[in-house]
């Protein structure tokens, strides 16, 4: 706004170009990744009526405003598919509003069986009839449920974990890692994310992936293994000291 206001000449100079900006904390540093444990140990704790929002968090990588905002028919259970189209917004005075998920990231997502079973489950126990555009998590009146009734519910879920340092956005985390450590490449985590770019995906989440001496070292040892393999060369594992075979 100072750049934009000097360049219109309502300023004579910019007062803000000699001041340094905090550093920023790296991104491997700042970041927090719950682990597989605790988020099964989340997913247990939550009330009946929430286990299945930690799933999505989780397991399919949702906001919480595109939890909130998911419909029944979102869910694709014959093409194991969960669609994200909309997410809930609190706008000023405390209004609930739906709009387009962020960035305009509706996507389609890749559900695992796991969580399929839990929604499936959760639909069973709060959903009376199929309505497709029954809210999966409905709230007060004909609106979903928002970010203090989310709020509150983890709040209660990571006391009784034991947890208070983990807020909901590190299971977005836990989801991003898993799809990284199983090999999904840059284009594949961002789509799934909805991130807007690759480049966000890589600013976020770049210190994840194998840098080259990791993908050497990998390739390296898949090379050394098949090649025992393929000779049938067992590993010496004695001590020539102690009287192994020191046949050569």
């Amino acid at each position: 706004m100072l750049r934009a206001a000097r360049r219109d000449k309502v300023l004579a100079e910019d007062p803000s170009e000699k001041i340094a900006l905090p550093r920023r904390r790296r991104a491997d540093s700042a970041m927090i990744i719950p682990t597989a444990e605790q988020v099964g140990a989340l997913v247990q704790a939550a009330d009946v009526d929430f286990d299945a929002f930690v799933g999505l968090c989780a397991s399919a990588g949702l906001r919480l405003g595109e939890a909130a905002a998911l419909q029944v028919g979102d869910v694709d259970f014959l093409r194991r598919e969960v669609n994200v189209r909309r997410q809930v917004q609190r706008a000023n005075g405390g209004a609930v509003e739906l709009r387009a998920p962020k960035y305009g990231s509706e996507r389609v997502i890749p559900a695992p069986n796991g969580l399929l079973e839990l929604l499936s489950l959760h639909i069973a126990h709060w959903r009376a009839g199929t309505d497709p555009a029954g809210w999966m998590f409905p709230g007060e009146g004909e609106h979903p449920w928002h970010q203090n009734s989310v709020g509150y519910r983890w709040r209660k879920t990571r006391k009784a974990v034991g947890v208070d340092d983990l807020h909901l956005h590190h299971l977005r985390h836990f989801y991003a890692s898993g799809l990284i450590a199983a090999g999904c490449d840059v284009v594949t985590v961002q789509k799934a994310l909805g991130h807007s770019s690759p480049t966000v995906t890589l600013n976020t989440y770049a210190h994840l992936w194998p840098d080259a001496s990791d993908r050497t070292r990998n390739a390296a040892e898949a090379l050394f293994r098949s090649s025992l393999q393929s000779a049938a060369y067992p590993l010496r594992t004695e001590d020539p000291k102690q009287g192994g075979d020191q046949g050569f």
